[in-house]
């Protein structure tokens, strides 16, 4: 371990030099050309020269930029700068993504902390948390800027050629507790900043996660239980209509979704999850199945006491009658039960009435023949991965362009898809 951290020490400066060698020659190549103006697509003026530098990951880079002028928009270019894809000053673009990668799993104290034990670099949580706010901004536009494209009946998205026959897809939301100031609160000198009152009632916001998958790349990896080989995840800050744009999005740019492809909705019940599914012509709505259980643990436990093993058999069976498909027939099981209390009476119509109202989406039979699966399980997992393992630590509290920025990131990461932020440019957030 002391030999390579001897190495790396030793071969820094001269990493360092060799980039700046990169970056001297990259200017001699630029010297002479004048670029043309973005707007009226004439050539720019020569404006004047200035030295600047900026952080890379072996060290500070300095170069001498040429800056050209557009006399009739007033439009300026720095070609060396645009080409190199930095900012004077600033952090280089190359470690700017490496530093939100270890924001993208850590909170932004100890990603500054891993930044020095792992690249070697010596930065505050605010430089980190001001990179991610950049490259954040970058991938949350164009995670939007895809759901408006297809929102377009005319948009191009991958080809259907090989569209699968069946796409599973489960959505459902969880909570994600906000910060009580809008604005972010500033230390005037060595002034200490109180503590933040409490979160009221209401400061909370719906973060909402779908899943796709295929039925084909699910395994069963023990008896019963089964887990999928590859799937996408997508996520937002947002209404309902947000979340199903993006689904739908994510499904044109993968190519899942052909003339003749089953969507497979899987859902608790929630009204917003089924007036939206009705945006895909062919579908299979599945009501899941835990969900259908816990309505009848309700009645179970006024029935027979809480933990009770009456209670557990009670429950028991009515999950073996719903695997069969046999809805209607505990419906009507349950429609002969002659309740003792009022509370037991009003629980008992509710379960009912749930039934009832879902049991076109509760064939469970046929839908485990069609390996469609019954559970939302694998949404719920999303939710523990994409936002309770890095959103929800002990005190965290988010601002909604904040939280907007890291998940866009974090949805990048979890998606095999980071290196898409090579060809989104950073962009300037106040």
């Amino acid at each position: 371990m002391l030999l390579e951290r001897e190495v790396e020490i030793q071969h820094r400066p001269l990493m360092l030099q060799a980039l700046q060698e990169k970056v001297n020659a990259v200017a001699d190549s630029l010297c002479g050309q004048t670029p043309a103006c973005s707007r009226c697509s004439q050539p720019m003026q020569r404006h004047d020269s200035e030295a600047v530098s900026w952080v890379a990951l072996f060290g500070r880079l300095h170069a001498t930029v040429v800056r050209y002028r557009c006399s009739a928009c007033q439009d300026e270019r720095r070609p060396l700068l645009d080409l190199l894809g930095v900012e004077p000053g600033r952090i280089s673009g190359s470690l700017a993504r490496l530093l939100a990668l270890l924001a993208v799993v850590a909170p932004y104290s100890l990603a500054a902390q891993l930044a020095w034990l792992l690249l070697g670099v010596k930065i505050s949580a605010m430089g980190v948390w001001k990179v991610v706010q950049r490259l954040g901004e970058a991938a949350a536009r164009y995670s939007e800027g895809m759901s408006q494209y297809h929102a377009d009946s005319r948009s191009e998205g991958a080809s259907t050629q090989n569209a699968p026959p069946v796409v599973v897809l489960s959505v459902d939301g969880c909570r994600l507790g906000m910060q009580v100031r809008k604005q972010r609160r500033r230390r005037q000198g060595d002034e200490v900043l109180p503590p933040l009152p409490p979160v009221e009632e209401g400061r909370f916001q719906d973060v909402k996660t779908g899943v796709l998958l295929l039925p084909s790349e699910r395994v069963e990896t023990s008896p019963g239980r089964h887990s999928a080989v590859r799937r996408f995840l997508v996520s937002c800050l947002g209404d309902a209509d947000a979340i199903f744009a993006r689904l739908y999005a994510q499904l044109r740019e993968l190519g899942w979704v052909g003339p003749h492809t089953v969507v497979v909705i899987v859902g608790d019940g929630a009204e917003w999850i089924w007036n939206r599914a009705t945006m895909f012509v062919r579908r299979c709505e599945i009501l899941d199945f835990w969900h259908a259980l816990e309505h009848a643990w309700g009645v179970a436990r006024l029935l027979y006491g809480e933990e009770s093993q009456g209670a557990g058999r009670w429950v028991h069976q009515i999950a073996e009658d719903l695997r069969a498909g046999k809805v209607q027939d505990v419906i009507a099981r349950l429609k002969r039960m002659r309740p003792k209390t009022p509370e037991l009476r009003e629980s008992l119509q509710s379960l009912i009435a749930y039934y009832s109202e879902h049991a076109g989406r509760m064939r469970y039979d046929e839908y485990l023949r069609l390996g469609y699966g019954i559970g939302s399980g694998m949404v719920e997992s999303a939710h523990k991965q994409v936002v309770h393992a890095r959103f929800r630590q002990a005190g965290m509290r988010w601002s909604e362009a904040g939280a907007r920025r890291l998940l866009a990131l974090r949805l990048l990461l979890l998606n095999d898809n980071w290196a898409l932020l090579d060809r989104l440019p950073m962009v300037s957030v106040a």
